[in-house]
């Protein structure tokens, strides 16, 4: 009782000073190197219709922006100044009272002070703060340890980038894969221990994905990878194909081994209630349980890689291409990443059925 009293007051006092934090993003503006301004005034002065070739229409609005500098050495100044957007907001935006925004201030009195974004730290913080205080309150441990992992992963996903920009990509096969088997290593290791299910699920995590990117390889070798427009990952300083390659074995990394989590906990549990089914048993229900749960995740994929095209591909059909080049250049890579994470998803159901029906121990303990 003892514990579980003091667990619900550590979860309180995180999601207080969590609530604290978003707070202060509002006054840290000493703590930015650019220039912050808060947006204290605004006035309407302009607004024009236009219309494309294409039959596109945008209403374009002008407006007065007077905003009073937060930090560095023109705080408490104020200035007056000029944005133009759109309706679309596609390119630009509107400021409001009240907003926080990036300046820039020249250092020639002869240039004009400029705009350069909202400052959307706020923003981000609560976002992060509500995604904390749900896990804390709904999940508690498990929570605390899914955002140690997730804080983990982040940090070495960070120093593999760094490491990935100082060779100049010359080793992004080893880099990215070893870092896949750390974050699957790390991440199970936290969230369910290290134990036998543990080691059972990593297996199929391994397996599944693994299976999958020999696969892929096998098939972009004898189609000599006809269809993958490798040209439509814009701003890419790197050859292309490795990149594409890493960033799939990443995506699918993380569908496969909820996949195998699902299914060997399953099994875990059923061995628990059932200490003397036999390991055919076993096998044939973790078969049952991804045929269930394959349909949903393999959806969910796809649904995430394809939203991640979705602005570009409307743009692309609003500005007079077809849907095969829009696809081509937008959507093809995101479907060979569904296309590939799907056959992962399914191989890793047999994958995870066997290893837990032979390595699970006869008697499982609760």
């Amino acid at each position: 009782m003892k514990l579980k009293h003091w667990g619900r007051w550590l979860t309180l006092v995180v999601i207080l000073l969590g609530l604290i934090g978003v707070g202060l993003t509002r006054v840290d503006a000493k703590l930015y190197q650019q220039t912050v301004g808060q947006v204290t005034k605004v006035r309407a002065i302009n607004r024009t219709t236009s219309t494309d070739e294409f039959e596109n229409k945008d209403v374009t609005y002008t407006q007065w922006v007077t905003v009073k500098v937060l930090n560095k050495g023109h705080r408490g100044q104020s200035y007056r100044l000029k944005n133009t957007y759109t309706k679309s907001k596609a390119m630009d935006q509107a400021y409001h009272v009240g907003n926080q925004v990036f300046l820039r201030i020249p250092s020639d009195k002869q240039s004009s002070v400029t705009l350069q974004g909202l400052k959307r730290d706020t923003a981000l913080a609560a976002v992060a703060w509500l995604a904390m205080a749900l896990l804390l309150l709904i999940m508690r441990f498990s929570g605390f340890m899914a955002l140690l992992s997730v804080s983990l992963n982040a940090v070495l996903f960070y120093g593999a980038i760094q490491i990935d920009l100082m060779t100049n990509g010359n080793h992004l096969y080893w880099l990215f894969g070893i870092l896949a088997l750390i974050f699957a290593v790390l991440t199970l290791s936290l969230v369910l221990g290290f134990s036998r299910q543990m080691l059972v699920t990593l297996g199929a995590t391994i397996v599944g994905t693994g299976l999958a990117v020999v696969i892929s390889l096998i098939v972009f070798n004898v189609t000599h990878e006809r269809g993958i427009t490798y040209e439509s990952m814009q701003y890419v300083t790197q050859v292309p194909r490795p990149l594409f390659l890493v960033e799939t074995v990443l995506g699918s990394l993380g569908a496969v081994m909820d996949e195998s989590t699902d299914i060997v906990a399953s099994l875990f549990q059923l061995r628990t209630e059932r200490p003397n089914i036999e390991a055919r048993q076993v096998f044939k229900s973790g078969i049952q349980i991804g045929r269930s749960i394959m349909g949903p995740l393999i959806n969910v994929l796809f649904l995430i890689f394809m939203a991640d095209t979705f602005a570009m591909t409307l743009l692309y059909l609003r500005n007079g291409n077809n849907w095969g080049y829009t696809f081509s250049m937008n959507m093809s890579l995101g479907m060979v990443q569904s296309l590939i994470s799907g056959i992962g998803i399914v191989l890793a159901i047999p994958v995870a059925s066997w290893l837990a029906s032979r390595l699970m121990p006869k008697e499982v303990t609760a």
